[in-house]
């Protein structure tokens, strides 16, 4: 199953995540050669690894099998503080009912197709049950097919650009119901998603943060 974790529940998974960041350096550093997110401790934490993050983790057993990261728009982005250049033509988001996906990962073990497509089922069970209309992501190019594969209504925010060697762009996804029942179709699973503990609410969460945030910026 696909584990939610967030503020609200954090203290069950405090092993999870700790492991998943371990995880995502030894995937992105060690294996893609990100050498700029290389942290001397072996924990790969960004900016956005904070308590507005969202984890969606695959766990068996709770070992951490492949996951990704959820961020409310009404607070800075990566898109928008990093790659606001690939975002040109219509902007980087910033709305309570978009949120960015990044750090999506599969662990060496468990990459095959099936397993990626229940990471994406997630991630849409989840965004329709939260009432998040789309998700915005950096992304390399080669992901574009995949997803008009499974039916996902992929809107680029500008032009691609090289990025770390990789032609990536910025996009938006559209949650739709259509695209999940596709994906639970090829997995054969009707839902993905668990959540263990108290519930986050997503939208509440944004528009409270956006509007502290507007507060501290006009204060």
């Amino acid at each position: 199953m696909i584990h939610v974790i967030s503020c609200v529940n954090r203290h069950l998974y405090e092993d999870v995540l700790e492991q998943h960041f371990r995880i995502r350096h030894e995937i992105f550093v060690e294996e893609r050669k990100w050498e700029a997110l290389r942290k001397p401790d072996g924990r790969e934490i960004d900016t956005y690894d904070n308590e507005d993050a969202v984890y969606l983790l695959a766990l068996e057993n709770r070992r951490v099998l492949g996951g990704s990261r959820m961020y409310p728009t009404t607070r800075p982005t990566m898109m928008s503080e990093v790659f606001p250049h690939l975002a040109a033509v219509r902007g980087c988001p910033a709305d309570p009912l978009v949120w960015e996906w990044s750090r999506f990962f599969v662990t060496r073990e468990r990459r095959d197709g099936a397993f990626n497509l229940q990471l994406m089922a997630a991630a849409q069970e989840f965004c329709l049950d939260q009432g998040i209309e789309r998700l915005c992501l950096v992304m390399e190019t080669w992901w574009l097919p995949r997803f008009h594969d499974i039916g996902f209504v992929v809107t680029p925010l500008g032009l691609p650009a090289l990025v770390e060697n990789s032609w990536t762009m910025a996009a938006t996804i559209e949650m739709r119901q259509e695209s999940l029942d596709v994906v639970r179709d090829r997995i054969g699973m009707t839902s993905i998603v668990q959540q263990a503990g108290p519930r986050i609410d997503c939208i509440a969460r944004a528009n409270l943060r956006g509007h502290a945030a507007a507060q501290r910026k006009s204060a």
